[in-house]
């Protein structure tokens, strides 16, 4: 598995995107064992990079069942674990009757990110991404959070999520320059509306993990080569999958980008893997962005 930088450190190219083993717009999920074979199945691929978060879980009573997923898979995998790089995300609250909101105040995150520890087993974070912003709280304020929880070794880098390039650039302002570790927006070619945020993390030297990016769990994934023929036709040529194209072509768009493809079977992320590996040619990366359309 070729590798890409996070936080410091080298990380496979390709991560996995946990949620759906938790959570997903199919509502369909797989048995425990099965969700931890799909995650060892990652491990076995090469895979060094997987994202959760407290919130991914079937039920507003069950936070933390993701975090919690990985942790036993990482518990019962028979390969060496030192190397895996766990991230995870907190800021969105989920109450009883399946109310969501958001809550940035220091009060919650501390207490979230405690949790978070305790569910993953761990003693410190390697990767800790403010979820989603809460526009009650100043942007600033919420890093200043952050950083303090950093210092006091309770994680190791701070990334953060669903953000703007203003917010991007106001974490950078108070984490300090190179202290941002990653920004995970969504991204794909259904969904290419981050490319600004791609394009300034990669200015910056931040790393850039797109979630759902095949195009989410509700179908977006296993169409993806219906709907950008492009994506299909460069596969049969290359005889592989058109989702292995659209990650080999998210790779190519900078050094910084590093999907996180989310999966809930083994075969899937197995595939997703091999994408690190795919070259593609000049002339097949241009007409890929010209199909999305994205202009250079």
């Amino acid at each position: 598995m070729k590798q890409r930088t996070l936080a410091g450190r080298q990380v496979s190219a390709i991560g996995l995107g946990a949620m759906p083993l938790s959570m997903n717009n199919d509502k369909v999920l797989p048995a425990r064992e099965d969700a931890i074979a799909t995650v060892h199945a990652a491990l076995d691929a090469g895979v060094t990079l997987i994202d959760t978060a407290d919130c991914y879980a079937p039920a507003w009573n069950e936070m933390g069942h993701n975090e919690r997923i990985v942790a036993e898979a990482l518990r019962t995998w028979s390969g060496d674990t030192s190397g895996i790089f766990v991230a995870t995300k907190g800021g969105i609250t989920r109450n009883e009757g399946e109310v969501w909101g958001r809550d940035g105040s220091a009060t919650y995150l501390r207490t979230a990110v405690e949790k978070s520890l305790d569910n993953l087993g761990v003693d410190v974070i390697d990767l800790y991404q403010y979820h989603r912003p809460d526009r009650w709280i100043v942007y600033g304020e919420i890093m200043v959070t952050l950083a303090s929880l950093q210092e006091e070794g309770l994680i190791r880098a701070v990334g953060i999520s669903n953000a703007s390039v203003e917010e991007i650039a106001i974490a950078r302002q108070v984490l300090g320059d190179g202290n941002l570790a990653s920004v995970q927006n969504e991204f794909s070619p259904k969904h290419p509306g981050s490319i600004d945020e791609l394009r300034y993390c990669g200015k910056h030297g931040i790393a850039f993990l797109p979630w759902s990016p095949l195009g989410g769990t509700g179908g977006g994934a296993r169409e993806v080569g219906e709907r950008f023929s492009a994506f299909r036709e460069v596969g049969e040529n290359h005889r592989v999958s058109p989702q292995q194209v659209v990650l080999a072509w998210e790779l190519a768009l900078d050094p910084q980008v590093i999907p996180i493809p989310g999966s809930r079977r083994p075969a899937s992320i197995a595939d997703s893997a091999k994408a690190a590996d795919l070259e593609l040619s000049d002339d097949e990366l241009a007409r890929l962005t010209d199909a999305v359309g994205i202009s250079e």
